[in-house]
């Protein structure tokens, strides 16, 4: 049930980012390979993926962050080890400090991750400009 829950919490987001980048695909591209005439491999390859990329990307940082919240969840409510499983026992005996190095624990574990999706995200979109740029 909990490895259920988490991959619910992260499928989601990716899906519908992913579908949403595949809808929003420049119609402008899509009648230049229809015009090159591309195989559907080249098609997929040149035009689908990289229009859909932005979209996973962004998918991915949102599953990020449902994969630790479900993963708080799932470790406060039916766990018998982790750091939900700690601060749920600190909050039974009245540890507050064991709570908040828990919370403080979760939150540089999301920031980390959260970082290191944006990394992949701009080096895997290094060739798009952007208002920032």
């Amino acid at each position: 049930m909990k490895v259920i829950t988490i991959t619910l919490g992260v499928f989601v987001p990716v899906y519908i980012h992913t579908h949403n980048g595949l809808r929003t695909i420049d119609s402008r591209y899509v009648e230049l390979g229809e015009s090159l005439r591309l195989r559907r491999t080249a098609f997929i390859r040149r035009i689908v993926l990289p229009g859909a990329l932005p979209g996973f990307l962004l998918g991915m940082r949102f599953a990020v962050v449902g994969a630790w919240l479900s993963l708080v969840v799932v470790e406060q409510i039916n766990s018998t080890s982790g750091i939900g499983y700690m601060m749920e026992l600190a909050r039974e005996y009245g540890q507050t400090d064991v709570i908040i190095v828990g919370l403080v624990l979760y939150g540089l574990l999301g920031l980390l991750s959260d970082g290191t999706v944006r990394l992949a995200q701009r080096r895997a979109l290094s060739w798009r400009r952007t208002l920032a740029d």
